[in-house]
């Protein structure tokens, strides 16, 4: 005849009590009284028919049962609470799809991911780069971050920080450039803005001609290029601190012109999750720090 079913709980009160050898210890650890532990012992000897600790005076051992059971029980209460756990974990995660500029993803986000993770476990963050020009509802994204002066339609925006332009170049070609009229004749590189180089002209208080450099959709790339010796970027400089302070990258002129900063978007008629209210905070403390 099978033995009749033994409930979970009292495999735990089993289990603790033999990892301790003390029915007082395993009492504590329960948050129940030393007779409610001695009473499911005596419950569970009775169903199994056989003593499963050995009682003296001085101490509680296993006898060759309790020795028996208790790897296995533990090994099986272990795949339990590591299932629960896993459930638990992926019940409780949130994800969060966010569209980032490349330039601020490659000059600012990246260094402070590892912080967001550590501090929101539970959120699952998507981040995909776009080149500045980005549709939330088209491409499933739950928010965005990108340079301009705030005004999407049918999305909510709040600044970021600033982000005011200046020429960079390699050091090589920075030894060329004394003078902001020096850049009449230096291969300026365009980004899809075709008005910055004026704007920054006009700040400087210098007439440039129309710029004939390569046109490119993004300021890293663009950054990238002059890098290597191909001509003079207009880009943020706080983006690019990094190539700064090893000198590959030089800013040539201190001038700088604000035609627009980072914004975090989202749809203006949709309720925002939680994960992204938790984004957005951080990532406010991150540009205030």
């Amino acid at each position: 005849m099978p033995p009749s079913p033994v409930s979970l709980n009292t495999l735990r009160v089993f289990e603790a009590a033999a990892r301790h050898l003390s029915f007082t210890q395993a009492a504590g650890e329960l948050c129940v009284t030393q007779a409610a532990v001695s009473h499911q012992i005596r419950t569970l000897e009775a169903q199994l028919g056989q003593p499963l600790f050995v009682r003296t005076p001085r101490a509680l051992q296993l006898s060759d049962a309790g020795q028996q059971l208790l790897p296995a029980l533990q090994q099986g209460l272990g795949l339990i609470e590591a299932a629960l756990q896993q459930l638990a974990t992926r019940q409780a995660v949130e994800r969060l799809t966010v569209g980032v500029v490349g330039t601020f993803a490659q000059g600012h986000l990246l260094a402070h991911l590892p912080a967001f993770e550590a501090e929101h476990p539970g959120i699952q963050l998507r981040l995909l780069t776009h080149n500045n020009r980005v549709d939330l509802l088209a491409e499933g994204l739950d928010a965005a971050i990108r340079f301009g002066d705030g005004a999407w339609r049918s999305e909510a925006a709040q600044a970021l920080m600033p982000a005011p332009l200046s020429p960079l170049c390699s050091a090589r070609t920075a030894a060329g450039l004394r003078e902001p009229t020096d850049l009449r004749g230096a291969l300026r590189l365009r980004s899809f803005r075709s008005t910055d180089w004026d704007a920054w002209g006009q700040a400087v208080g210098v007439e440039l001609p129309p710029a004939r450099g390569p046109q490119f959709d993004s300021s890293v790339l663009m950054v990238q290029a002059a890098l290597q010796g191909e001509g003079v970027a207009l880009a943020p400089p706080a983006m690019f601190q990094h190539e700064l302070h090893e000198g590959r990258l030089v800013q040539p002129f201190a001038a700088a012109v604000d035609v627009g900063r980072y914004w975090v978007t989202w749809p203006l008629n949709k309720p925002m999750p939680p994960a992204l209210e938790r984004f957005r905070s951080w990532l406010l403390r991150t540009v205030s720090a």
